[in-house]
């Protein structure tokens, strides 16, 4: 027993010993990713964008999210499906309510065939209290908070704050991206109408 305790003391120092050492710098996970002045603004100031940006017609990129359970939710998976992406920074914050809520109503009056998704960087423990308290149970809310792979993927996150630009974007039955729509203010609704407008203009094309 003593010989075991001694083994276990001299291992738990040697791991103190090692953390110690190490460099206490964090490591930057979006350093290597391209950036760029987007014609977005938080306030007065254009918000860097990180990710390549991605150009209306060329094939979305794939991605991986979480869902409220931390089960990854794949783009793949909704393969063959008509696709509109409502993109939120916070989404517990009153124009990202606003803007979750208008499409959490849509869903009913969609055809089938056609999948409305809310996607933003927070945990998704915070998503699952939103949706709950605020009666959104009909569009899959999900979170980019563990890989930051959408935001990564579609040029969407926004430099040195972690948050996802807001957006909504239309990919079409073939996996291509048919529209897009970066709202130029981050405390601005987007433009539900024009969206909803090139949805509808989307399923009618044969």
């Amino acid at each position: 027993m003593l010989s075991q305790f001694r083994k276990s003391l001299f291992l738990n120092t040697l791991l103190c010993a090692t953390l110690i050492s190490l460099p206490a710098t964090a490591i930057d996970l979006t350093a290597e990713l391209a950036s760029r002045v987007s014609n977005v603004k938080a306030g007065n100031q254009q918000v860097v964008l990180l990710g390549q940006e991605l150009k209306t017609g060329q094939p979305a990129p794939d991605f991986k999210v979480v869902d409220n359970n931390f089960k990854t939710v794949q783009l793949s998976d909704f393969s063959g499906k008509t696709i509109l992406i409502s993109v939120v920074p916070s989404i517990d914050t009153g124009i990202c309510s606003l803007q979750t809520k208008r499409f959490n109503s849509e869903v009913a009056d969609m055809p089938e065939g056609v999948v409305l998704l809310t996607i933003s960087t927070d945990l998704p423990f915070a998503q699952k209290r939103y949706c709950q308290q605020e009666q959104v149970a009909d569009m899959a809310v999900l979170s980019d908070a563990v890989w930051r792979d959408f935001g990564s993927n579609y040029g969407l996150l926004i430099k040195d704050m972690g948050l996802l630009t807001r957006a909504i974007l239309l990919i079409d039955e073939a996996g291509k991206i048919r529209y897009q729509q970066l709202v130029p203010e981050l405390a601005q609704e987007p433009d539900y109408d024009a969206a909803l407008t090139a949805l509808a203009n989307l399923l009618k094309k044969p």
